[in-house]
């Protein structure tokens, strides 16, 4: 994988492929995760098309998955049904684009902490991917915090999947920050088990995703944290469009953050 990631869009294409081929940056295709979309398989094929015709060498490229209401841990068959689609259609996309891996969210219920709760979330996830990963051999998969309270539950989902080399965590930094637990407590929680980052910046209360550098974040410490990696985790600046970009970029490079 390339150590940098950005998120293209068709409408700025010119502009991230240029980004790209300077940075050495992947893509992390942010398309491809909205409901009326993924049931529109003609505009699929556009977009897919769009993003291909370039010629661009896709192999190391990312894609985030469907997320919303998945829950493949769901005891309601006919949640699991749909959740299982979704989740089937992300790695199609990511398959016919010949992409390396796919990001999905934990997407469990916050602060329901009954030990049957958690226990079946846990043995679900764990065959479900396991699953997944037998069915689609070329891709990875990178399970991501969403609004988790706390890094356990998600650590624990890793460790039991250790054994597999294409699952890990995808880290997102901003959502740690604003989980309510220490940031210093999901670093080094899930620090065994990352194998990419997203990063943006917020105020500390909301998913902001505002250009690095310009809200509370604590990049020192994330820079500090990052390299101490002995294999080093490749990193999604995950903002919105190419301006807020290009700002978190200058911002790294000045303050030499990694991967800078």
């Amino acid at each position: 994988m390339n150590r940098l990631y950005c998120i293209p869009s068709l409408e700025q294409l010119g502009d991230f492929l240029e980004f790209s081929e300077k940075y050495q940056a992947g893509f992390e295709y942010n398309d491809f995760y909205m409901p009326d979309l993924l049931d529109d398989s003609a505009a699929i094929q556009r977009i897919i098309k769009g993003y291909l015709d370039t010629g661009r060498d896709c192999s190391k490229d990312t894609l985030h998955g469907a997320f919303f209401d998945v829950c493949v841990n769901s005891s309601d068959r006919k949640i699991f049904e749909v959740s299982d689609l979704r989740v089937r259609q992300s790695m199609e996309i990511a398959r016919k684009m010949g992409l390396c891996a796919v990001v999905f969210h934990t997407n469990y219920i916050v602060n329901f902490r009954l030990p049957f709760y958690i226990n079946s979330w846990l043995d679900r996830n764990e065959e479900y991917w396991r699953g997944i990963l037998r069915d689609y051999p070329e891709q990875k998969i990178f399970m991501e915090n969403m609004f988790d309270d706390a890094p356990g539950l998600l650590a624990e989902l890793a460790k039991r999947m250790a054994d597999e080399e294409r699952f890990a965590v995808c880290l997102d930094t901003a959502h740690a920050l604003i989980s309510g637990s220490p940031l210093a407590t999901w670093l080094s929680g899930l620090k065994p088990y990352v194998k990419h980052v997203h990063i943006n910046d917020n105020n500390g209360r909301e998913d902001l995703h505002q250009p690095v550098g310009s809200g509370s974040f604590s990049w020192d410490i994330y820079d500090q944290w990052v390299r101490s990696f002995r294999q080093k985790p490749s990193v999604l600046v995950e903002v919105r469009g190419v301006k807020d970009l290009q700002r978190s970029i200058k911002y790294m490079e000045e303050n030499h953050i990694y991967p800078f």
